[in-house]
C-alpha cells in the first residue's frame, strides 16, 4: 500500500522544491520527484488527477501570498508548453538585523495564518511571506500551514461583529427546496468551520430554540440590531455547535463506489472509510453533499441511501437538459 502524505505536508514539500532551484522545475519534474506527488503516480494515479492537484496546490501556495513563478520559453516567454516553476527566494529576505527564536517563529507563523489574505493587511500579508521563508526548527511543534479564516461568505463580518458585542442580528435564510427565503431573528453565539463551509450558531430568537445555519444560505445583508443579549450564552458554543454538526455528520453515511486515480478518488478518499463495495463517507447536508457528487460526473456512483443518489440523479439531469437546450438554440 503506498504511503499516504498529508495535504499540508505534500505543500510543504512543494515550497522548499520550488525555492531550492533557481531555473525551476517543469510539471512533470515535480509530480515525478517531489513528496506527496510521486507516492500517488507510484500508486497508479492518473496523471491528469496529478496535474489538477498541483494547479490547485499552486493557487493555494499563491492564496497564501507565496510568489509562485511561471517561466515560459526563454526565447518566447509566452509559449507556457514546457512551463517552469520557481519561488524566488528574494522576495522573501528580511533585514539582517532582525532574528526570531524558533518558538518566536511558530508563534507568528500561526497567528499569520490564521487570516487569508481578504482578512488582513498587505503589510501583513508581506510580513507573514517573509517569516515562512526563515523556516521553523525542527524542535517546533508548528510547521508549514496553520488554519485560516476565509470572509468569501459576505455574512461572516457582521456575525463576527454580533457575536463579539452580544446583539441579536436578523436575516433572511432559504432552505433547500423553499421557493422563498424566510426572515430569522438570531442570538449569533460562536462560527465554526465544518467541512471547508462557515456555519454560525446560536438561538431563534422567536422559536427559543438553538440552530445551525450555513453562511451560504443567508440571502442579503445581516442586519445587526440595537438588542443586546446576555455575553455568557456564548460560553463554549463552539464546542455544542461542532458536536451538533458532527453528530448529523455521523447518522448521515453514504455508500460510494468511486473510479480509481480519479479527481473524485482523490478528494473523497480524505475522508472516506473502506467498504467492501467501495467506500463510506460521511456528510452533513444531502444538497451540498449531492452537488459535489454531481460535479465529478462519472467518476463517483452513489449506492446508498436513495435519497443521496436521486439528489445526483437530478442534478445531472439538469446539466444534461441545459445543454440540450443550448444546442436547439
Amino acid at each position: 500500500m503506498a504511503v499516504q502524505i498529508p495535504a499540508e505536508e505534500r505543500l510543504t514539500n512543494l515550497v522548499v522544491a520550488l525555492m531550492a532551484t533557481e531555473v525551476g522545475l517543469t510539471k512533470q519534474q515535480i509530480l515525478d520527484n517531489v513528496s506527496g506527488y510521486r507516492q500517488r503516480a507510484d500508486a497508479g494515479t492518473r496523471a491528469d488527477a496529478l496535474e489538477k492537484m498541483f494547479e490547485r496546490d499552486k493557487d493555494e501556495l499563491r492564496s497564501l501570498g507565496i510568489p509562485v513563478e511561471t517561466i515560459g520559453d526563454a526565447t518566447d516567454p509566452n509559449d507556457l508548453r514546457e512551463a517552469r516553476y520557481r519561488i524566488p527566494q528574494a522576495e522573501y529576505d528580511l533585514p539582517s538585523d532582525i532574528v526570531f527564536t524558533p518558538a518566536e517563529l511558530a508563534v507568528l507563523q500561526l497567528a499569520g495564518s490564521v487570516w487569508s489574505a481578504e482578512s488582513v493587511s498587505g503589510d501583513a500579508q508581506a510580513g507573514v511571506r517573509k517569516i515562512r521563508a526563515l523556516g521553523i526548527d525542527g524542535d517546533a511543534p508548528i510547521i508549514g500551514f496553520a488554519p485560516r479564516i476565509t470572509t468569501r461568505d459576505a455574512a461572516f463580518g457582521p456575525l463576527q461583529d454580533a457575536i463579539e458585542s452580544s446583539r441579536v442580528v436578523r436575516f433572511d435564510y432559504l432552505k433547500p427546496g423553499e421557493e422563498a427565503a424566510r426572515s430569522r431573528r438570531v442570538r449569533p453565539l460562536a462560527l465554526v468551520d465544518y467541512e471547508a463551509r462557515w456555519h454560525v450558531y446560536g438561538i431563534d430568537a422567536d422559536a427559543e430554540e438553538e440552530r445551525t445555519f450555513l453562511l451560504s444560505r443567508i440571502v442579503g445583508d445581516v442586519r445587526v440590531t440595537t438588542q443586546r443579549f446576555d455575553p455568557g450564552l456564548r460560553e463554549g458554543a463552539g464546542e455544542r455547535a461542532m458536536a451538533g454538526l458532527e453528530e448529523v455528520a455521523r447518522r448521515n453515511r453514504a455508500l460510494l463506489e468511486v473510479t480509481p486515480g480519479t479527481e473524485a478518488a482523490l478528494r473523497l478518499g480524505r475522508r472516506a472509510v473502506p467498504a467492501a463495495q467501495g467506500i463510506h463517507v460521511h456528510y452533513v447536508d444531502r444538497h451540498i453533499f449531492a452537488d459535489e457528487l454531481a460535479s465529478y460526473g462519472p467518476e463517483v456512483r452513489v449506492v446508498d441511501p436513495a435519497d443521496l443518489r436521486d439528489a445526483v440523479v437530478d442534478r445531472l439531469t439538469a446539466i444534461i437538459e441545459a445543454h440540450q437546450d443550448e444546442e436547439a438554440q
